[in-house]
């Protein structure tokens, strides 16, 4: 793939910007009109009290409302199918997409289909929603992810009092490991292989405290600046006791929790520093809930609704590698979507894109070393990748990170005026999703 991805560059220079302008997309361009997503909670924090499901039900009234206030001619009506990411479901009760349509008031007659692809669940989404309406077969989707790493429930074995098992102790397994964060090829946790690959790829831990440290003050710059981050983020209101108060949830919760200097003296999370080890829990992303939706049109129903375009799906790519290298599949996906973008949204055309043309990147931090080590491979400028922070400084609620890192770069689109876009992440098993938008 990268050879012919580099070959394909050395043809193909900067692309005219122009030749997009922000009136043009087709009649059958996936475009998205619509986004929202919840403040990401710390794990037992703010948003613990409520399922996954509930916490999806937020954003989808978020994404809703905020397109319903932009045309009088939208309404939950015109959703004609959702799309949800969750990663564990166990616990939550049946069909968890369902419930959180239902909770959120759209119709009854809603279908909904869960999608599970990892950390790339709320992508994966995205992805079939635009594939549905490019072919002509809807013309308005809901899309989006959702995770309650706070509710996964802890495991009992499945042969508890089986034949064998008839008297004596049981061990329990954590859910969230076993289901969420557990290479099962390599019996290790995910985390070894972050290890790996920057033994691998030489990237030091020097490097990662670093890269983690400025995802946390990209974050708490984004968050200072007033305005930024309402594009994207939606209070939660929590209903507490009778009586009191709601407790209203409006900024995510990790990016102050946060002591610098403590980052160099931190432990190795998942193996011995004499071993090598170099991933901790400070360089990791974090254990969170949260949700994401947005909607997604045909052009030809964004303007029969009246409503302005905030971005276009141009294109998009999904690849697999060994389990154990999964850190950087993401450096094959990017050229794969630009490639798909050659070859479907721009294939009439005589102007083709290249990596150059890429204005920011959104490379999910599963670790601080997956957004570096990409970087590094593809010779991205790492001051372009995660501008309003990642994973590290936000969380990682794994069925909604996917999605999440599409709405944070158009966000970062519009303020650092940008056109092109690329969010990509990784998921167990070896593999990754990337995702090509241009602002409108």
């Amino acid at each position: 793939i990268m050879q012919r991805f580099l070959f394909r560059s050395s043809i193909h220079k900067h692309v005219n910007k122009r030749f997009l302008s922000a009136t043009t997309y087709g009649d059958y361009d996936a475009v998205v009109v619509s986004l929202a997503r919840t403040p990401v909670g710390k794990i037992g924090g703010g948003l613990s009290s409520l399922t996954a499901p509930q916490i999806a039900s937020h954003a989808i009234k978020g994404a809703v409302e905020r397109a319903t206030s932009n045309s009088s001619q939208f309404n939950t009506n015109c959703i004609e199918e959702v799309v949800l990411g969750n990663v564990v479901s166990a616990g939550i009760g049946q069909a968890p997409g369902r419930q959180a349509v239902i909770y959120s008031g759209l119709p009854i007659s809603t279908p909904v289909t869960d999608v599970n692809k990892v950390c790339a669940s709320g992508m994966k989404s995205i992805m079939y929603s635009a594939m549905s309406i490019t072919s002509g077969y809807r013309n308005c989707m809901l899309a989006g992810g959702m995770e309650s790493m706070s509710h996964i429930p802890y495991y009992m074995p499945k042969n508890t009092r089986s034949p064998g098992l008839k008297l004596g102790h049981a061990m329990i397994s954590d859910g969230l490991i076993q289901d969420g964060l557990w290479d099962i090829y390599n019996n290790a946790h995910m985390g070894n292989c972050g290890d790996i690959c920057a033994k691998n790829y030489n990237i030091t831990r020097e490097e990662q405290d670093e890269y983690a440290i400025n995802s946390y003050k990209r974050a708490a710059k984004a968050w200072e600046t007033e305005g930024i981050m309402d594009t994207e983020v939606i209070p939660v209101s929590i209903q507490n006791k009778k009586g009191a108060e709601p407790t209203i949830i409006s900024k995510d919760e990790e990016y102050t929790a946060i002591k610098y200097d403590k980052v160099p003296q931190l432990k190795p999370a998942f193996g011995k520093a004499a071993d090598g080890a170099t991933v901790t829990a400070a360089n990791a992303s974090k254990l969170s809930d949260g949700a994401v939706a947005m909607i997604l049109m045909s052009g030809k129903e964004c303007r029969a609704k009246g409503l302005t375009p905030l971005f276009r799906i141009l294109g998009y790519s999904d690849v697999c590698k060994d389990p154990v290298e999964f850190t950087t599949a993401p450096a094959d996906a990017i050229p794969l979507a630009i490639e798909h973008v050659n070859n479907t949204t721009l294939k009439n055309s005589n102007t083709k894109i290249t990596l150059d043309d890429i204005d920011y990147h959104e490379i999910n931090e599963a670790f601080s070393v997956v957004a570096l080590v990409n970087a590094k491979i593809l010779n991205i400028d790492i001051s372009k990748v995660n501008v309003h922070g990642g994973a590290v400084a936000l969380g990682h609620p794994l069925g909604a990170s996917g999605a999440r890192i599409v709405g944070s770069l158009y966000n970062v689109l519009k303020t650092q005026n940008g056109k092109f876009g690329c969010a990509s992440i990784c998921n167990g098993g070896g593999g990754a999703s990337a995702v090509i938008i241009e602002k409108l």
